[in-house]
């Protein structure tokens, strides 16, 4: 079977700076992984790299079967890898049933005029409505977005992800700048998605990375340094070098 997604020798650089240099990896579908490392690792430009944001120098980009390094980040979305970022990148006006249906409407091709008869979309309404509840923000569906608690602003980039129907879902720190006890909330929302959407999440809190991935991948100096699962890296004595020699009763501890 194939993986949901992998990537072959990827390799990137700016002048002489090698951000990324044979990155190999493979998700196996239904996956939870974490991608952790240091501040300049090259997570987040790895992220980009499978997005699409960037292009590599060199390697492959493969979701299922299919080659993807050369599409354009639109046409990955369409076949089902799809993104949320760091920064919040709501519609602070809309309200999240609003936002959600919009984005359903995207994906159909009928964002221009479904607002025109609103009852002939009742099913991209209810749809909407579905993925709220099940990250549950069905409570909130009604508020404006810029009403909600900065948590449950985050769920709701996912839930717009979710619209698009992705098979991959790359999370590039959804919990940053969320208060803890929202962040909580966040982890296990994540963790309910379904099992048919994979997921690689950037995370620098090591309780969360611990508590929800099934296999963490270290990333240094633009390199994977190992990939196992969190007792594995966890007890690996150069994951404990590389985080200056510092860890706790879950694994290692971001400083």
């Amino acid at each position: 079977m194939s993986a949901a997604l992998a990537t072959r020798g990827l390799d990137k650089r700016f002048g002489s700076l090698v951000v990324a240099r044979g990155i190999e990896f493979s998700l196996p579908l239904g996956a939870r992984y974490a991608l952790i490392g240091p501040n300049g690792a090259g997570k987040t430009t790895l992220i980009n790299l499978m997005t699409g944001m960037l292009r590599p120098d060199a390697g492959e980009i493969l979701l299922g079967d299919e080659p993807i390094a050369a599409l354009p980040p639109e046409r990955r979305v369409a076949r089902g890898l799809v993104r949320t970022f760091q920064i919040n990148t709501l519609f602070p006006h809309l309200t999240p049933l609003e936002a959600v249906t919009l984005a359903v409407c995207e994906r159909e091709g009928v964002a221009r005029t479904w607002w025109r008869r609103v009852s002939a979309y009742s099913g991209v309404v209810d749809e909407a409505h579905a993925i709220l509840s099940s990250l549950m923000l069905g409570a909130d569906c009604y508020r404006p977005t810029r009403e909600l608690p900065y948590g449950r602003q985050r769920l709701l980039e996912i839930a717009l992800a979710l619209a698009t129907r992705p098979k991959v879902l790359l999370l590039d720190e959804p919990a940053a700048g969320v208060p803890r006890d929202e962040s909580a909330e966040l982890f296990a929302a994540i963790a309910n998605l379904s099992r048919d959407i994979t997921v690689l999440f950037i995370e620098h809190d090591m309780n969360f990375v611990f508590r929800f991935a099934s296999r963490i991948i270290v990333m240094v100096g633009g390199r994977i340094l190992l990939e196992g699962t969190p007792e594995e890296v966890s007890a690996d004595p150069r994951v404990r070098e590389v985080y200056l020699g510092k860890s706790h009763r879950t694994g290692v501890h971001h400083g």
